[in-house]
């Protein structure tokens, strides 16, 4: 058995493992990452965020040229099979790969592919798909392993129709219905995806609404484009099974509705990924989820060992994961350390959905006397040019200082418009006011206009 020691050893190459480990190789420690995969990135560029995203833009080009009136002059419509639209999308993840592979090498950051497993609290043993054993010794632990879809032991997913959110990058063949359970980020992602294929989508919810994190009008606005593109929506749903056999999937919900599809998608909940790891050994227990639970600078019971990214749960976005990472290595190398809790929302639904800040909802509640300003993408002439006129954006302000409190986006671009208002957000003091969006010019047509128009709405409504 090869021994090796390190400085740090971080299991886990997704963004939160990528982070900790090259902040922690530029300030001269040397580092190791193990990556259970046969290639780096994890599962954020192998099976959920890259994936999903890529398969999205497809699928969002497809539906902006079968809807576009000039295009009628080329011919009819055009419909893709899934697996040809996801061919396509694989070209990005073989990009990211050799991208921060790159990184890795220029960081001059060791690779071992394999399973970590702790022996104590200073060693792993990493076994690799050939059995072949090496030994990894560090100061420093950094357990970025990231999450899997959750699978109930009473849903067969061994059976061809039914999928999870992983293995639904390997479907074969599109289906004409599907059944999706779980409403939330995941699940209303694939909804917006499947349904700009032509696909019959049923939405299985458990809850009231739509993604209830969210403002109120934001969930209402993705309902009503869901609902338009064909998705039926069930709310307060539970399954008691899921039957499948040679040519479909029947639902049995509680409610005692029966619901057939040629297909079903899981997309409710997602496991820690620590089974694996030996924590038994050192006295470490995640939870009924598989989390680790972490202080508020992510070190674990063991104040040597850290865990960041879906590991310990909330937020479990890609952004978020790579902050988190990055602090976390901050915080054992003696650096600035910031705990990772201000994270916009980025939800890549058709037409998208970001928000950052507080909700109306919220500052009702805490009894705070905000106005509402909001633009309406109809309205600008970015959006008339390009056809994407679905959408608002919202900023929520104080009627007296005029500082922000939140900004609740939905439609085109969405993700990327949120951090002009958050960047004013973040400003200290009076910098943090409305009026920054009348007195600053915006190049026309933009989207980013929107908060000039926003900004003048708001305005008008206080006396």
């Amino acid at each position: 058995m090869a021994v090796y020691n390190y400085d740090v050893v971080v299991i886990g190459s997704g963004p939160a493992g990528e982070s900790a480990a090259i902040n922690a190789a530029k300030h001269g420690q040397r580092v190791a990452v193990v990556e259970r995969q046969s290639s780096v990135g994890g599962n954020c560029t192998h099976w959920g965020t890259i994936p999903s995203k890529a398969l999205r833009h497809q699928v969002k080009q497809i539906m902006q040229f079968n809807t576009n009136r000039m295009f009628r002059d080329i011919g009819e419509p055009r419909w893709f099979s899934f697996p040809k639209v996801l061919e396509r999308s694989r070209v990005t993840i073989d990009q990211q790969v050799e991208l921060r592979t790159k990184f890795y090498s220029r960081n001059r950051i060791d690779l071992f592919f394999g399973t970590a497993r702790f022996r104590d609290e200073n060693t792993v043993v990493v076994r690799d798909n050939h059995e072949g054993v090496e030994e990894l010794s560090a100061r420093q632990f950094v357990i970025a392993t990231g999450s899997r879809p959750y699978r109930p032991a009473d849903v067969n997913f061994r059976h061809p129709r039914i999928y999870c959110s992983d293995t639904v990058l390997g479907l074969s063949h599109t289906p004409r219905t599907l059944i999706i359970y779980g409403a939330g980020v995941i699940g209303s992602e694939y909804a917006s995806i499947f349904s700009g294929l032509g696909v019959k989508v049923d939405l299985i919810d458990t809850r009231e609404r739509l993604l209830s994190f969210l403002d109120d009008e934001i969930s209402d606005a993705l309902s009503y484009e869901l609902r338009n593109n064909g998705v039926l929506i069930r709310h307060n749903e539970e399954y008691r099974s899921v039957e499948g056999d040679e040519s479909g999937v029947v639902v049995n919900l509680e409610s005692g509705k029966r619901l057939r599809a040629d297909a079903f998608l899981w997309a409710n909940g997602r496991t820690g990924n620590t089974d694996e790891l030996g924590l038994e050994t050192i006295g470490l227990e995640p939870n009924g989820r598989g989390q680790l639970q972490v202080d508020d600078h992510y070190r674990t019971a063991i104040p040597h060992i850290y865990a960041v990214g879906d590991v310990i749960g909330w937020p479990s976005l890609a952004s978020a994961a790579y902050d988190q990472g990055r602090n976390a290595s901050d915080e054992f190398l003696g650096g600035d350390f910031r705990f990772v809790d201000d994270i916009p929302t980025g939800i890549y639904t058709i037409p998208e959905i970001s928000s950052v800040g507080k909700t109306e909802r919220e500052l009702t509640e805490a009894k705070v006397p905000y106005e509402v300003a909001q633009a309406f993408f109809k309205d600008t002439a970015r959006a008339q040019i390009t056809g994407d006129t679905a959408g608002m954006l919202k900023i929520l302000f104080h009627r007296e200082t005029l500082a922000i409190l939140g900004i609740h986006c939905f439609g085109d671009q969405a993700s990327e418009i949120v951090h002009i208002g958050q960047a004013i957000m973040q400003q200290k003091g009076e910098a943090n006011t409305l009026r920054y969006f009348i007195n600053t010019t915006f190049n026309y047509p933009t989207m980013a206009e929107a908060y000039r128009i926003a900004a003048q709405n708001g305005l008008n409504r206080l006396f």
